[in-house]
This record gives C-alpha cells, sequence and structure tokens, in this order.
C-alpha cells in the first residue's frame, strides 16, 4: 500500500506525516523507518521509529532511492512502515518522471508487506494522473 501526502509548503504535511509515523509505531507490530533530509523532526518522532536522514547516504534519482528502500528492507524483516518526508528533494525529479518508480514501489509495498506513506509538495492541479490512485 502506498499513501501520498500532497500540499503546498506550509500546508501541514510534515505534521501530518509525524502523526503518522508515531501512530504505527504505537499499533504497528513491526518496525517503523522515517526517512526525512535532515534532522529537523526526528525529536517529534516515538523512540521506536527508526530516522534515517537521508543527506547521509547522497541518494541521487530515482533507481538510487529504490534500491535504498529495498537495503532497508533486505536489514529488517520486521519492516512493517516506511514514511518518507520531503519525498521530491530526496529522489531530485520531478514527478512527471516517476511513473516508473511508482509502479516499482507498488510492487515492493505488496511483496514484501509494507506500507509506504511519502509526501509530495505539490498542489492538487500538479498531481499527475499516475498518482491520482494514492493520495489522501
Amino acid at each position: 500500500m502506498i499513501q501520498l501526502i500532497f500540499g503546498e509548503k506550509g500546508s501541514g504535511k510534515t505534521k501530518k506525516i509525524l502523526e503518522i509515523a508515531n501512530q504505527a509505531a504505537e499499533q504497528a507490530k513491526g518496525s517503523v523507518v522515517f526517512i526525512d533530509e535532515d534532522e529537523r523532526y526526528m525529536f517529534d518522532l516515538n523512540l521506536s521509529v527508526r530516522f534515517i536522514n537521508a543527506t547521509e547516504y547522497a541518494l541521487s534519482g530515482p533507481k538510487m532511492f529504490y534500491g535504498f528502500l529495498c537495503g532497508i528492507a533486505a536489514s529488517d524483516h520486521d519492516l512493517e512502515y516506511i514514511v518518507i518526508d520531503s519525498f521530491m528533494h530526496i529522489v531530485q525529479h520531478s514527478l512527471d518522471s516517476l511513473a516508473e518508480m511508482f509502479e516499482r514501489l507498488e510492487s515492493f509495498s505488496e511483496e514484501h508487506g509494507i506500507k509506504l506513506v511519502l509526501s509530495l509538495s505539490c498542489t492538487p492541479d500538479q498531481i499527475p494522473d499516475f498518482l491520482k490512485a494514492y493520495s489522501d
């Protein structure tokens, strides 16, 4: 399952995604991972949530990011949630160019039983058709 949180800068996406991660930590039987582009919100998370600062891994592009997620899943067989804030800053590609990546993410999520929650800075009219099924 993939859930996308859309909104313009300052619309409350980060607050919502932090709430999702903290609720997941309370309810999940497995692990919860939170990925962000900096450490600004690290202390707003439940202590059981594994925080990853993506900039420490010099990620560039959707293929590299997908491999990064696969590595996280391979190292944690109890992984239940991956929550990603500032997705577009981490992937560094335009939203319109990510249709193939989202197909891979959907397969990844289904095959491994991992729920993916991503925040995207964009307005509703900027959402490509291939993403509309994932919006909240």
